[in-house]
Protein backbone atom coordinates (compact mmCIF):
# COMPACT_ATOMS: atom_id res chain seq x y z
CA UNK A 1 0.00 0.00 0.00
CA UNK A 2 1.48 3.08 -1.24
CA UNK A 3 2.21 6.22 1.16
CA UNK A 4 -0.83 8.22 -0.48
CA UNK A 5 -2.87 5.56 -0.30
CA UNK A 6 -2.46 4.53 3.52
CA UNK A 7 -3.16 8.66 3.97
CA UNK A 8 -6.25 8.44 1.78
CA UNK A 9 -7.77 5.48 3.68
CA UNK A 10 -7.19 6.97 7.16
CA UNK A 11 -8.43 9.85 5.61
CA UNK A 12 -11.54 8.36 4.82
CA UNK A 13 -11.99 6.54 8.27
CA UNK A 14 -11.30 10.03 10.04
CA UNK A 15 -14.91 11.11 8.14
CA UNK A 16 -16.49 8.16 10.17
CA UNK A 17 -15.79 9.67 13.46
CA UNK A 18 -13.27 6.52 13.71
CA UNK A 19 -9.22 6.98 13.65
CA UNK A 20 -6.13 4.44 14.10
CA UNK A 21 -4.16 4.15 17.49
CA UNK A 22 -0.73 3.23 17.70
CA UNK A 23 -0.13 1.78 20.93
CA UNK A 24 3.15 1.32 22.53
CA UNK A 25 4.89 1.00 26.00
CA UNK A 26 6.87 3.91 27.87
CA UNK A 27 8.10 1.29 31.11
CA UNK A 28 6.84 0.87 34.60
CA UNK A 29 4.93 3.66 35.80
CA UNK A 30 5.96 4.95 38.72
CA UNK A 31 2.72 4.53 40.88
CA UNK A 32 2.96 1.15 40.10
CA UNK A 33 5.45 -0.49 38.38
CA UNK A 34 2.65 -1.66 35.62
CA UNK A 35 3.97 -1.10 32.08
CA UNK A 36 0.34 1.19 30.77
CA UNK A 37 -0.51 1.33 27.55
CA UNK A 38 -0.15 4.73 25.76
CA UNK A 39 -1.40 5.65 22.18
CA UNK A 40 -0.96 8.24 19.46
CA UNK A 41 -3.05 9.12 16.46
CA UNK A 42 -1.26 7.23 13.85
CA UNK A 43 -1.78 9.95 11.08
CA UNK A 44 0.71 12.00 12.89
CA UNK A 45 3.73 8.91 12.62
CA UNK A 46 5.40 9.08 9.98
CA UNK A 47 7.93 5.83 10.48
CA UNK A 48 8.52 3.73 13.21
CA UNK A 49 12.31 2.51 13.33
CA UNK A 50 14.88 0.57 15.43
CA UNK A 51 16.59 3.26 17.79
CA UNK A 52 19.48 4.82 15.48
CA UNK A 53 22.69 6.58 16.45
CA UNK A 54 21.62 9.73 19.22
CA UNK A 55 23.72 13.05 19.55
CA UNK A 56 23.69 14.46 22.19
CA UNK A 57 23.29 18.47 22.01
CA UNK A 58 24.96 20.69 24.52
CA UNK A 59 23.14 22.11 27.12
CA UNK A 60 19.71 20.98 25.66
CA UNK A 61 16.19 20.44 27.58
CA UNK A 62 16.91 17.28 30.41
CA UNK A 63 14.02 15.68 27.88
CA UNK A 64 15.46 15.70 24.94
CA UNK A 65 18.16 13.09 24.29
CA UNK A 66 19.50 14.71 21.41
CA UNK A 67 19.23 14.70 17.66
CA UNK A 68 19.05 11.46 14.78
CA UNK A 69 19.98 11.30 11.36
CA UNK A 70 17.16 10.04 9.71
CA UNK A 71 17.56 9.61 6.11
CA UNK A 72 19.71 12.49 5.61
CA UNK A 73 17.05 14.80 7.89
CA UNK A 74 18.24 16.02 11.70
CA UNK A 75 15.93 14.86 13.92
CA UNK A 76 15.26 15.96 17.37
CA UNK A 77 14.82 13.29 19.87
CA UNK A 78 12.51 13.36 22.58
CA UNK A 79 12.75 10.92 25.78
CA UNK A 80 8.95 10.25 26.25
CA UNK A 81 9.52 7.76 28.80
CA UNK A 82 11.29 10.67 30.92
CA UNK A 83 8.63 13.05 30.12
CA UNK A 84 5.65 10.91 30.89
CA UNK A 85 7.97 9.40 34.35
CA UNK A 86 8.15 5.70 33.20
CA UNK A 87 11.15 3.63 33.56
CA UNK A 88 12.12 1.76 30.67
CA UNK A 89 13.48 -2.31 31.84
CA UNK A 90 14.76 -2.95 27.94
CA UNK A 91 15.70 0.95 27.50
CA UNK A 92 14.65 3.02 24.37
CA UNK A 93 14.36 0.37 21.53
CA UNK A 94 12.18 2.28 18.80
CA UNK A 95 12.08 5.55 17.80
CA UNK A 96 8.79 6.80 16.39
CA UNK A 97 9.23 9.73 13.71
CA UNK A 98 5.71 12.11 13.93
CA UNK A 99 5.33 15.20 11.61
CA UNK A 100 2.47 17.81 12.72
CA UNK A 101 1.72 21.36 12.90
CA UNK A 102 4.96 21.52 9.87
CA UNK A 103 7.52 19.91 12.73
CA UNK A 104 9.07 16.97 11.94
CA UNK A 105 10.35 15.16 15.49
CA UNK A 106 10.99 11.81 17.04
CA UNK A 107 9.82 10.18 20.34
CA UNK A 108 12.37 7.39 21.84
CA UNK A 109 10.40 4.92 23.63
CA UNK A 110 10.31 1.11 24.76
CA UNK A 111 8.41 -0.04 22.19
CA UNK A 112 5.28 -0.77 19.60
CA UNK A 113 2.64 -2.95 20.35
CA UNK A 114 -0.08 -2.60 17.43
CA UNK A 115 -2.39 -0.44 15.50
CA UNK A 116 -5.69 -0.55 16.45
CA UNK A 117 -8.73 0.38 14.47
CA UNK A 118 -11.21 2.50 17.29
CA UNK A 119 -14.44 4.77 17.07
CA UNK A 120 -13.85 8.48 18.85
CA UNK A 121 -16.69 7.53 21.09
CA UNK A 122 -14.37 4.85 22.62
CA UNK A 123 -12.13 7.76 24.29
CA UNK A 124 -13.41 9.25 26.67
CA UNK A 125 -11.75 13.05 27.32
CA UNK A 126 -9.42 12.76 30.10
CA UNK A 127 -10.72 16.37 31.67
CA UNK A 128 -13.01 13.83 33.45
CA UNK A 129 -10.50 11.31 34.71
CA UNK A 130 -7.94 13.57 36.53
CA UNK A 131 -5.22 12.11 34.44
CA UNK A 132 -2.30 15.04 33.68
CA UNK A 133 -2.08 17.55 30.90
CA UNK A 134 0.12 15.00 28.59
CA UNK A 135 -2.67 12.85 28.09
CA UNK A 136 -6.04 14.25 26.04
CA UNK A 137 -7.81 11.33 26.65
CA UNK A 138 -8.35 7.41 27.79
CA UNK A 139 -9.19 5.09 25.45
CA UNK A 140 -11.45 2.01 26.11
CA UNK A 141 -9.78 -0.66 23.69
CA UNK A 142 -12.22 -3.56 23.91
CA UNK A 143 -15.28 -1.53 24.67
CA UNK A 144 -17.76 -4.30 24.95
CA UNK A 145 -15.71 -5.72 27.60
CA UNK A 146 -16.13 -5.41 31.15
CA UNK A 147 -12.28 -5.52 31.60
CA UNK A 148 -11.34 -3.41 28.33
CA UNK A 149 -7.52 -2.60 28.60
CA UNK A 150 -7.11 1.19 28.31
CA UNK A 151 -5.06 3.52 26.90
CA UNK A 152 -3.56 6.86 27.56
CA UNK A 153 -3.72 9.03 24.47
CA UNK A 154 -0.97 10.86 24.66
CA UNK A 155 -0.83 15.09 23.96
CA UNK A 156 2.07 15.31 21.51
CA UNK A 157 1.37 19.27 21.17
CA UNK A 158 2.12 19.39 24.88
CA UNK A 159 4.97 17.21 24.91
CA UNK A 160 6.26 19.38 22.53
CA UNK A 161 5.64 22.78 24.04
CA UNK A 162 7.27 21.44 27.52
CA UNK A 163 10.21 20.24 25.70
CA UNK A 164 10.86 22.21 23.33
CA UNK A 165 9.57 26.13 23.96
CA UNK A 166 9.48 27.30 20.46
CA UNK A 167 10.25 30.63 19.89
CA UNK A 168 6.42 31.28 18.84
CA UNK A 169 5.67 34.79 17.20
CA UNK A 170 4.12 37.12 20.19
CA UNK A 171 0.29 36.82 19.81
CA UNK A 172 -1.37 40.23 19.74
CA UNK A 173 -2.59 42.91 17.00
CA UNK A 174 0.02 43.56 15.33
CA UNK A 175 0.46 40.26 14.69
CA UNK A 176 -3.48 39.62 14.28
CA UNK A 177 -4.42 42.46 12.65
CA UNK A 178 -7.18 44.67 12.89
CA UNK A 179 -10.14 43.74 15.27
CA UNK A 180 -12.24 41.07 14.10
CA UNK A 181 -15.46 42.49 13.90
CA UNK A 182 -18.60 39.67 14.57
CA UNK A 183 -22.05 40.68 13.75
CA UNK A 184 -23.39 42.07 17.20
CA UNK A 185 -24.58 39.40 19.68
CA UNK A 186 -22.69 36.83 18.20
CA UNK A 187 -19.39 34.95 19.14
CA UNK A 188 -17.31 32.09 17.78
CA UNK A 189 -17.45 28.62 18.76
CA UNK A 190 -14.38 26.94 19.55
CA UNK A 191 -13.86 23.22 20.00
CA UNK A 192 -10.09 21.85 20.71
CA UNK A 193 -9.39 18.68 23.30
CA UNK A 194 -6.02 19.89 23.63
CA UNK A 195 -5.16 22.28 26.52
CA UNK A 196 -1.98 24.04 24.88
CA UNK A 197 -4.41 24.50 21.89
CA UNK A 198 -7.32 26.26 24.29
CA UNK A 199 -5.13 28.50 25.62
CA UNK A 200 -3.44 29.45 22.12
CA UNK A 201 -6.56 30.01 20.59
CA UNK A 202 -8.12 32.13 23.23
CA UNK A 203 -4.81 34.13 23.21
CA UNK A 204 -5.60 34.68 19.36
CA UNK A 205 -9.40 35.58 19.80
CA UNK A 206 -8.41 38.18 22.49
CA UNK A 207 -6.15 39.55 20.06
CA UNK A 208 -8.98 40.06 17.35
CA UNK A 209 -11.52 41.76 20.33
CA UNK A 210 -13.68 38.96 19.64
CA UNK A 211 -16.68 37.14 21.46
CA UNK A 212 -16.36 33.26 21.79
CA UNK A 213 -16.88 30.14 23.52
CA UNK A 214 -14.49 27.49 24.53
CA UNK A 215 -15.38 23.84 24.19
CA UNK A 216 -13.61 20.60 24.64
CA UNK A 217 -14.52 18.27 22.49
CA UNK A 218 -16.99 18.37 19.30
CA UNK A 219 -19.84 16.18 21.32
CA UNK A 220 -19.26 19.84 23.87
CA UNK A 221 -19.47 21.91 20.81
CA UNK A 222 -22.39 20.18 18.89
CA UNK A 223 -24.48 20.13 22.61
CA UNK A 224 -24.27 23.87 22.71
CA UNK A 225 -25.27 24.46 19.07
CA UNK A 226 -28.27 22.11 19.77
CA UNK A 227 -28.58 24.26 22.60
CA UNK A 228 -28.51 27.76 20.52
CA UNK A 229 -31.11 26.36 18.15
CA UNK A 230 -33.75 25.37 20.38
CA UNK A 231 -33.07 29.19 22.47
CA UNK A 232 -33.52 30.48 18.39
CA UNK A 233 -36.55 28.74 17.87
CA UNK A 234 -38.46 30.21 20.93
CA UNK A 235 -37.02 33.71 20.12
CA UNK A 236 -38.22 33.28 16.17
CA UNK A 237 -34.20 33.97 15.56
CA UNK A 238 -31.19 32.27 13.63
CA UNK A 239 -28.77 30.67 15.39
CA UNK A 240 -26.33 32.60 13.01
CA UNK A 241 -27.32 35.89 14.57
CA UNK A 242 -25.56 33.96 17.79
CA UNK A 243 -23.19 31.79 16.29
CA UNK A 244 -20.75 33.96 13.70
CA UNK A 245 -18.61 31.01 12.92
CA UNK A 246 -17.29 27.28 14.34
CA UNK A 247 -13.84 26.82 14.70
CA UNK A 248 -12.58 23.14 15.51
CA UNK A 249 -10.21 20.77 15.85
CA UNK A 250 -9.53 16.96 13.69
CA UNK A 251 -8.93 14.72 16.27
CA UNK A 252 -11.06 14.88 19.46
CA UNK A 253 -12.17 12.37 22.12
CA UNK A 254 -16.38 11.05 21.89
CA UNK A 255 -16.87 13.13 18.52
CA UNK A 256 -13.84 14.22 15.68
CA UNK A 257 -14.16 17.32 13.96
CA UNK A 258 -15.17 16.26 10.71
CA UNK A 259 -18.09 14.54 11.97
CA UNK A 260 -18.72 17.85 13.51
CA UNK A 261 -18.50 19.53 9.93
CA UNK A 262 -20.70 17.34 8.72
CA UNK A 263 -23.96 17.81 10.72
CA UNK A 264 -23.41 21.57 10.87
CA UNK A 265 -23.37 21.23 6.77
CA UNK A 266 -26.68 18.95 7.03
CA UNK A 267 -28.45 20.70 9.41
CA UNK A 268 -30.77 23.52 7.87
CA UNK A 269 -30.62 25.02 11.45
CA UNK A 270 -27.55 25.89 10.44
CA UNK A 271 -27.21 27.22 7.21
CA UNK A 272 -24.59 30.15 6.51
CA UNK A 273 -23.19 29.69 9.70
CA UNK A 274 -18.41 29.13 8.53
CA UNK A 275 -16.88 25.79 9.91
CA UNK A 276 -12.97 26.11 10.34
CA UNK A 277 -11.00 23.18 10.86
CA UNK A 278 -8.27 23.87 12.99
CA UNK A 279 -5.61 21.48 13.28
CA UNK A 280 -2.22 20.05 13.30
CA UNK A 281 -2.41 16.97 10.72
CA UNK A 282 -1.63 19.52 7.81
CA UNK A 283 -0.85 17.99 4.43
CA UNK A 284 -3.16 17.91 0.85
CA UNK A 285 -4.81 15.01 1.61
CA UNK A 286 -6.20 16.26 4.54
CA UNK A 287 -7.08 19.47 3.11
CA UNK A 288 -8.86 18.03 0.08
CA UNK A 289 -10.88 15.96 2.35
CA UNK A 290 -11.82 19.08 4.67
CA UNK A 291 -13.01 20.33 1.16
CA UNK A 292 -15.16 17.26 1.25
CA UNK A 293 -16.96 17.49 4.67
CA UNK A 294 -17.86 21.21 3.33
CA UNK A 295 -15.68 23.13 5.71
CA UNK A 296 -15.01 26.74 4.56
CA UNK A 297 -11.69 26.63 5.87
CA UNK A 298 -8.32 25.19 7.34
CA UNK A 299 -5.80 26.41 8.98
CA UNK A 300 -2.63 24.70 10.65
CA UNK A 301 -2.25 24.80 14.40
CA UNK A 302 -0.60 27.59 16.61
CA UNK A 303 -0.37 29.87 13.63
CA UNK A 304 -2.79 33.03 14.61
CA UNK A 305 -1.50 35.35 11.57
CA UNK A 306 -3.07 32.75 9.33
CA UNK A 307 -6.25 31.69 11.65
CA UNK A 308 -7.06 35.68 11.59
CA UNK A 309 -7.06 35.81 7.83
CA UNK A 310 -9.21 32.85 7.79
CA UNK A 311 -11.48 34.18 9.66
CA UNK A 312 -11.98 37.16 8.41
CA UNK A 313 -12.22 35.71 4.76
CA UNK A 314 -15.17 33.19 5.66
CA UNK A 315 -16.80 36.32 7.62
CA UNK A 316 -16.76 38.62 4.84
Amino acid sequence: MSHDKDIEERTRLAGTNKFELLLFRLGAAPSNGERELFGINVFKVREVLVMPKITALANAHEHLMGVANIRGQIIPVIDLPAVVGCKPEKGHTILMVTEFARTVQAFAVEDVREIVRLDWDQVLPSEGTHAGALVTGIARLDPGNPDTRLAQVLDVEQVLRDVTPVTKEEINREVVGPELVLPPGSAILAADDSHVARSVIELGLKAMGVHFIMTKTGKEAWDYLLSVAEQARLDGTRVRDKIAVVLTDLEMPEMDGFTLTRLIKQDARFKGIPVVIHSSLTGTTNENHVKGVGADGYVGKFSPRELAATLRRVLA
